[in-house]
């Protein structure tokens, strides 16, 4: 099982932060633009005073090694289910992969600190584990790779979306 944390400065505050986290426009372009995915939709989101809760399905664009790709398939595509839990201000979401479910755990938190400046620092804390037997440690590298190639993707196109007058 690998777990792994991504640090990065998001340069806007807490509250515009988690704004775009839950901004229905913002994540489309992001996930479709942003990280070239053909398909990303929002499937649920709902929000209730114990938080928010959000379903989406996607098809991300990842470069994987071949034996990878072969077990997976072409179309791969997976479900998020997440909750916002407003006491902690975590996101804890579950990635339900196409295919292999039963053999691959993708799942994490996301959490914000403040810095000094009035950026927040992202804290994304990921837990992945897959139980194929002789490639699982090639896909749990390689499913980190991309999402560490992911998130710094995010953080650059949050960073323009925010420059060019995007929600503030």
């Amino acid at each position: 099982m690998g777990r792994f944390t991504i640090r990065q400065e998001i340069q806007c505050g807490q509250d515009t932060f988690w704004k775009l986290f839950f901004d229905r426009q913002f994540n489309e372009k992001l996930y479709r633009e942003g990280l070239g995915y053909p398909d990303f939709t929002i499937v649920q989101q709902t929000d209730t005073e114990s938080g928010t809760v959000r379903k989406v399905t996607a098809m991300p664009k990842y470069e994987l090694p071949g034996p990878v790709a072969k077990l997976l398939g072409s179309n791969y595509r997976y479900s998020e289910e997440g909750s916002f839990n407003p006491a902690t201000k975590a996101w804890t979401w579950k990635h339900i992969p196409s295919s292999m479910a039963d053999k691959l755990l993708i799942k994490g938190t996301v959490r914000i600190e403040p810095l000094d400046n009035g950026n927040v620092t992202r804290i994304i804390e990921v837990t992945l584990e897959a139980k194929i037997f002789g490639v699982g440690g090639l896909i749990e590298s390689s499913f980190e790779k991309q999402m560490r190639e992911e998130s710094d993707r995010s953080a650059t196109f949050t960073h323009k979306w925010l420059q060019s007058g995007g929600l503030t």
